[in-house]
């Protein structure tokens, strides 16, 4: 696992960071990367929803609980759920999705009012602060298929404005590498486990949370002053809400 060490087993992932004079220049390397955002352009393909309904989103691009706290920061989003898609079923389970061989990367549902934040913007903040979408099947110190860069699009509206977005980005050269981001078609979202929803939330001084995740909720704050809350909604409160 790169730089971290996980530990795997009935309870939460935990991730500890090694003694800093054993990691030297690596977690140097690690600590720009997760300290680092690159605000692109808006997207110039955002059509507005013709009624009120709630919408969502699910994407992926590294661990869940750094993109889940990001959303969860965002104005006009009201659920955010950790979870996988691209795989069965029978294999959206942390352990076996850990494999890398499930066909599930870990992801996220964003449930949002479109009238507070687009769809276009919520990918928006997706590319610039919530991963890299440079880095093929990895996040930093994470390693496997399951991290990928994806977009699952749920109907053809949602195809249409990412197949441009990405197009865009590309076409005026935003990051200094390509981007692997892959579309596919949304099949299935499956929740992940009770102990994974709001982590970074619940967890906060977590080493890993704190080096990898809590900056970009901070680049957030910095680059998307509009659309910040400080407070976040979290995945309980939004399941609670609903009863």
């Amino acid at each position: 696992m790169g730089m971290t060490t996980s530990v795997r087993g009935a309870g939460p992932r935990r991730r500890y960071v090694a003694p800093f004079a054993a990691i030297g220049m690596g977690l140097a390397l690690c600590l720009a990367r997760a300290a680092a955002a690159t605000l692109v352009p808006a997207p110039s393909l955002d059509p507005v929803p013709h009624d009120d309904r709630s919408q969502t989103a699910v994407v992926a691009g590294g661990c869940f609980w750094g993109i889940q706290a990001v959303f969860q920061h965002v104005t006009g989003v009201t659920r955010v759920v950790a979870g996988y898609s691209g795989g069965a079923k029978d294999t959206a389970a942390y352990e076996t999705v850990s494999t890398g061989r499930t066909g599930h990367a870990e992801s996220v549902e964003i449930t949002f009012d479109p009238h507070q934040v687009s769809y276009g913007r919520i990918l928006q903040i997706y590319f610039s602060v919530a991963h890299d979408p440079t880095e093929l099947n990895r996040q930093g110190p994470d390693v496997g298929t399951q991290y990928r860069s994806t977009i699952f699009y749920a109907n053809d509206d949602q195809k249409r404005v990412a197949r441009s977005y990405v197009a865009q980005l590309t076409r005026t050269g935003a990051y200094p590498r390509p981007i692997v981001t892959k579309l596919d078609p949304l099949v299935a979202f499956y929740p992940a486990e009770a102990y994974h929803q709001d982590y970074a939330v619940r967890h906060p001084i977590d080493p890993y949370i704190a080096l990898y995740d809590r900056p970009k909720v901070d680049n957030l704050k910095r680059l998307f002053p509009d659309l910040y809350r400080e407070v976040p909604v979290t995945a309980m409160a939004a399941t609670n809400s609903n009863k």
